[in-house]
């Protein structure tokens, strides 16, 4: 049976009501406790790095992930990362390139309703994401959510209610799961995990301005000071407007 490890970091899959509001509340053992089935299909150990709503989450805590996994990297299979979904994508990339080479399965997920309400989409997005990690076939960071597998830098949110939150962008999906079973849609070549190669640091100060019509100069120049780099986001093909010094 494989080893996989769970690490929570909280989000609203974690959440509970706490008075003024939904809060992450929930440990990680509580949260894989709400699945039993989990325990047909692998060995499961949880790590909690941190128990924070996704909108406070910071590069910071993307190395605090990667560090964990890195830590327990020779003890387990694959990694289970239960996030929340607002800023998932951007931790799905953030591990891509800090968890680098093919390396086994950091598979995340999280929920769109706390994993303890009726209806919820939790329990099955992370027994889905624990399925994922056993796969033989499966390698490198991922995110599991809705039914769908999706390469970690070609996640993004793009649903704020309905449990299929998740696209992937301009690449198609990895694979899905269904009925317990994981359905590849790309040729995934099994047993190719290769040795990791791990990275601890990165630079917070990238800023990303988008375009918007009529839009003064003197942003860019505002801008300046609070970051090394300025990612664009033009129009279409990459246009930006000739006017007012832009």
């Amino acid at each position: 049976m494989k080893r996989v490890l769970v690490i929570a970091t909280g989000g609203t899959i974690a959440s509970a009501e706490e008075g003024s509001g939904l809060a992450p509340a929930l440990t990680g053992e509580q949260l894989v406790a709400f699945v039993p089935e989990v325990a047909q299909v692998c060995h499961v150990e949880v790590a909690q790095v941190m128990n924070v709503d996704s909108t406070n989450m910071r590069p910071e805590g993307w190395l605090t992930i990667a560090g964990e996994v890195r830590r327990s990297y020779d003890d387990f299979d694959g990694f289970v990362v239960l996030h929340g979904t607002d800023t998932l994508a951007y931790t799905a990339a953030g591990l891509s390139y800090l968890v680098q080479g093919r390396p086994k399965p950091i598979v995340l997920t999280g929920s769109q309703l706390p994993i303890g309400d009726p209806g919820t989409d939790g329990k099955r997005n992370l027994l889905d994401a624990v399925l994922v990690a056993c796969d033989d076939a499966a390698a490198g960071v991922m995110v599991a959510f809705g039914g769908k597998v999706i390469s970690g830098t070609a996640a993004r949110k793009v649903r704020t209610r309905s449990f299929e939150a998740f696209d992937s962008l301009n690449v198609p999906d990895l694979g899905y799961v269904h009925d317990g079973r994981v359905t590849w849609a790309v040729d995934a070549e099994a047993g190719a995990v290769s040795s990791a190669r791990f990275y601890d640091a990165l630079n917070p100060r990238v800023a990303v301005l988008k375009l918007t019509p009529g839009m003064d100069a003197l942003v860019v120049d505002a801008l300046r000071p609070a970051c090394d780099a300025l990612v664009v986001e033009a129009f279409g093909l990459g246009g930006i407007p000739e006017y007012d010094g832009i």
